[in-house]
C-alpha cells in the first residue's frame, strides 16, 4: 500500500517556527506542509526519566536486538548537550590562553519573527555560556537581498567571526540559495554548503562541517556507546537538513541505510526491519509501535504541536514517534522535548570552535 504521508524538515532550527494550524515554510527538500492539530489518536507525554551525569561517559552498549527491559532506555539530550558545552567551554578558555583568540559566530535575522528571535536570542546565551563571541545582524522585513549578501560578505572578510548562521526562514522575496550558498565555505558552520554536502557524500572526502541537528542524532548514538557498524538504519523523511545527512552520516558509519519518504510504499513494514531509527519526518505520533522492532534504538528529531487543552499554551509537543508504545518496544529512545532539540544549539558550537582552530591552525 503507497504511502500518502506528507514530509517535511522537523529539525530543532525549524522547531521554533512550529505554531499549531499555522503554515510555515521550512528549510527542506520536499514542499512545505501544514503543522496540524492532532485531533485524533495522540499518545500520553513521556515519562521523565534522566541519566545521572557520572554514568554518561560508562553506559553500557545497547545492542539493537530483542529488549528484556519493559521500558527503553531514555537517551538524554539535555545531558550530553551539557557535557558537550562544558567540554567547549574549557577548550574556548584553554585557546584563548594559548593564542589569545575566542571563536566567534555571527548570525544574521531578517524580518521580526518573535520565534526566529527567540531561537536566535538562545543561540546567543548558548554562545556566553561556553565563552563564544556572539555577533548579530537584524535587518527589518523589507530589507533587500542585497543588504543580506553584504553583511555575509563582510562577516566573510572578518577574522574575529569563524562562523556564519543566516535565520531561517528569509522573507518570500529573497532567493534562500543564493544566500546561504553566499557563505565562505570555511564558516558555514550549519553545514548547509553544497560543497560539505558533496563531500559527505563521497567517501575519502571529509565536509569542513556536518549539519547540526544529524550531526547531533549520531553524537547521541556515540556518547551512548550505541552500535552502529554493520546495523540496518532507518531513516524517515529525506530532507536537506536532517534527513539525507543523517542517512549519509550513518552509512559513513558502516550501516546498511534505508530512507523512507513520502513515496515510499509500507513504510512500516521497511521501519520494521531497522535495528536503528531516525525519525525526521514532522508528523505527530506516526510511528507507533506497530513500526518498531523489539530492541530496536529510536533517535526521534520531529517535534509537533498537537492539542492539548490541560496545557496553559493549548497544545504540548511530541515527537513523530508514539513514545508510549515505542518505550515498551525499543531499547532506547530519545524524548521530545529533551531528545534531539539540545543537541543542535551543543553541535553549532562544537562548529564553531572547530572552525576557529582550523583557521588558527590550533591543535
Amino acid at each position: 500500500m503507497a504511502s500518502s504521508m506528507k514530509f517535511t524538515d522537523c529539525s530543532p532550527s525549524a522547531i521554533v517556527r512550529l505554531v499549531p494550524t499555522t503554515r510555515t515554510r521550512l528549510r527542506s527538500s520536499d514542499s512545505a506542509v501544514l503543522f496540524h492539530r492532532v485531533l485524533g489518536r495522540s499518545c500520553p507525554a513521556y515519562p521523565r526519566t534522566f541519566v545521572s551525569r557520572s554514568s554518561i561517559s560508562t553506559l553500557p552498549v545497547i545492542s539493537a536486538s530483542i529488549s528484556t527491559e519493559a521500558t527503553a532506555q531514555v537517551i538524554d539530550g539535555k545531558l550530553v548537550a551539557k557535557q558537550i558545552r562544558e567540554e567547549i567551554t574549557a577548550e574556548v578558555s584553554r585557546m584563548k590562553d594559548a593564542i589569545g583568540v575566542v571563536p566567534g559566530l555571527a548570525v544574521i535575522l531578517v524580518g521580526d519573527r518573535k520565534d526566529s528571535a527567540t531561537y536566535v536570542r538562545n543561540k546567543k546565551k548558548a554562545c556566553e555560556s561556553v565563552g563564544i563571541k556572539s555577533f548579530e545582524v537584524n535587518l527589518p522585513e523589507n530589507a533587500t537581498e542585497q543588504e543580506v549578501l553584504k553583511h555575509i560578505s563582510d562577516f566573510n572578510d572578518d577574522p574575529s567571526v569563524h562562523g556564519i548562521l543566516v535565520q531561517l526562514p528569509l522573507p518570500k522575496h529573497m532567493n534562500e540559495q543564493n544566500v546561504l550558498h553566499a557563505v565562505s565555505i570555511e564558516k558555514d558552520v550549519d553545514g548547509f554548503h553544497p560543497l560539505n554536502i558533496g563531500r559527505l557524500a563521497m567517501r575519502g572526502e571529509e565536509p569542513l562541517f556536518v549539519p547540526c541537528t544529524p550531526k547531533g542524532c549520531i553524537e547521541l548514538l556515540h556518547r551512548y556507546n550505541i552500535s552502529i557498524k554493520g546495523k540496518r538504519a532507518v531513516v524517515i523523511g529525506r530532507s536537506n537538513i536532517v534527513g539525507t545527512p543523517a542517512a549519509l552520516l550513518l552509512q559513513r558509519e558502516d550501516a546498511t541505510v534505508s530512507v523512507v519518504h513520502s513515496r515510499t510504499k509500507d513504510p512500516e513494514e521497511l521501519t520494521r526491519q531497522a535495528d536503528i531509527i531516525i525519525s525526521a519526518v514532522g508528523k505527530a505520533n506516526m510511528v507507533e509501535g506497530s513500526w518498531i522492532k523489539p530492541g530496536a534504538v529510536i533517535i526521534d528529531v520531529g517535534i509537533n504541536p498537537v492539542e492539548d487543552a490541560s496545557s496553559p499554551r493549548g497544545y504540548r509537543l511530541v515527537g513523530d514517534v508514539c513514545y508510549e508504545e515505542a518505550s515498551k518496544i525499543a531499547s532506547a529512545i530519545t524524548p521530545v522535548p529533551g531528545g534531539v532539540g539540545p543537541m543542535t544549539i551543543a553541535m553549532l558550537l562544537s562548529n564553531t570552535l572547530t572552525a576557529a582552530k582550523r583557521t588558527h591552525n590550533f591543535q
